[in-house]
C-alpha cells in the first residue's frame, strides 16, 4: 500500500466503482442471458475484456506472458472461468441476480474450508466454526422452498450450479499461488480472462449454443448489457480495484465483498422485477455475517492479507 497522500474524491470514486459497478454486473448478466446463450455470452465478455486488458498493458510496456505463464493461465481458467463464471451465467437464467450475488458471496466460506482442510493455513476455532455453520444455514435459507415468505422459489439446479461455482473458485484460489502467472497483476488478469473466454466459447460450441444464437434477434438492451460487463465490469472496476489496493488497506478494499450482494439485491428489486421477501433478507444477512467473521477471523501480515483479498477479487474483474 502506498503511503503517498491521495485526494479524497479519487478514493471515494474508486470505492463507488467497485461497490456499485461490481454489484450491478449480476443484473447485467441476467439481462444478457435472456437473449444470448450463457456460455457464449460469458465467452464474448472475457475474450473482449482479455484482449483489451492485455493490449493496454502491452502498450504500457509490460512484457508479454511467456509460454509457461500462458500454460498457468490455462490451468486456473478452468475453475475460475469455465466452472465458476460459466455456471454463474448459466444459473442466472434460473436464479434472480440478487440471490446469485449472495450465493457467490460464499466464496470466502469455501476458501476458509480449503485453508482448514487442505492447505492447513487456517485453524478451526469455535468462532470460525460457528461462522461457517451460519454461512451454510444462510445458503439453506436462500434455497429453501418452505421458507419462501414472499420470495419466488429458487430453482434447485441453478442453486446447485452456484454452489459448485463458488467451490470451484475456492479450488482455483488454492492453485493460483503454486503457478507461474505473469508478475503484473493487470497482465495476469488479462491473460486469464482471454484464455477463460476462449475456453468458454469452446464450451458454448460443444453445447450447441451457436445454433441457438441469432445475431439479428439480439436486442440493443442485451448488447448494452454485454458492453457494460466488458467496459465497466471488467476494465473500469478492475482499474479502480488495482488503484485502491495500492493506496488503501486490503481490509478496506475487501469490504466490496459485503457491499456487492446488497447492491445486487436492491438493483434486482428496483430494475429487474425481483422480489425481496423474508427469506432473501434472512439468508442474505446470515451469509454476509458469516463472510464478515470469516474474513476477519485472525490477523495476518499485510502481505498475506493482500494476497488473500486479491485472490477473492481476482475473478471479480470478471463475472461480477
Amino acid at each position: 500500500m502506498s503511503t503517498t497522500p491521495v485526494s479524497r474524491w479519487k478514493t471515494v470514486a474508486a470505492f463507488a466503482v467497485i461497490y456499485l459497478v461490481w454489484g450491478s454486473t449480476f443484473l447485467a448478466i441476467r439481462v444478457g442471458v435472456r437473449e444470448v446463450p450463457p456460455f457464449l455470452l460469458a465467452g464474448m465478455r472475457f475474450v473482449a475484456a482479455g484482449v483489451l486488458l492485455c493490449g493496454w498493458m502491452r502498450l504500457k510496456g509490460t512484457d508479454s506472458p511467456t509460454l509457461r505463464e500462458w500454460g498457468a493461465a490455462s490451468v486456473v481458467a478452468i475453475p475460475f472461468f469455465v466452472l465458476d463464471y460459466g455456471l454463474v451465467f448459466w444459473a442466472e437464467q434460473r436464479v434472480p441476480s440478487g440471490i446469485t450475488a449472495v450465493m457467490m458471496a460464499t466464496i470466502p466460506v469455501f476458501m476458509a474450508l480449503s485453508e482448514i482442510i487442505f492447505i492447513k493455513t487456517q485453524r478451526l476455532t469455535a468462532r470460525l466454526g460457528i461462522a461457517l455453520a451460519v454461512g451454510m444455514v444462510g445458503v439453506g435459507v436462500l434455497v429453501s422452498h418452505s421458507a419462501s415468505s414472499g420470495d419466488a422459489p429458487i430453482d434447485p439446479w441453478g442453486a446447485f450450479a452456484l454452489i459448485v461455482g463458488a467451490l470451484s473458485w475456492a479450488i482455483g484460489s488454492a492453485l493460483t499461488p503454486k503457478l507461474s502467472l505473469p508478475a503484473s497483476k493487470a497482465m495476469s488478469s488479462g491473460t486469464q480472462m482471454l484464455v477463460g473466454g476462449v475456453l468458454l466459447t469452446l464450451v458454448a460450441l460443444a453445447l450447441g449454443e451457436f445454433r441457438r444464437f441469432h445475431l439479428q434477434a439480439v436486442s440493443l438492451r442485451a448488447w448494452i448489457a454485454l458492453a457494460y460487463l466488458i467496459g465497466a465490469g471488467s476494465i473500469l472496476a478492475f482499474t479502480a480495484y488495482v488503484w485502491l489496493i495500492h493506496h488503501q488497506s486490503p481490509t478496506k478494499v475487501g469490504t466490496y465483498a459485503y457491499v456487492n450482494p446488497v447492491v445486487a439485491v436492491l438493483l434486482g428489486y428496483l430494475f429487474g422485477g425481483e422480489t425481496i421477501g423474508l427469506r432473501t433478507i434472512c439468508g442474505t444477512t446470515l451469509v454476509l455475517l458469516s463472510v464478515v467473521v470469516i474474513t476477519t477471523a485472525r490477523k495476518r501480515s499485510s502481505s498475506e492479507e493482500n494476497v488473500r483479498v486479491q485472490a477473492i477479487a481476482e475473478a471479480s474483474t470478471n463475472a461480477q
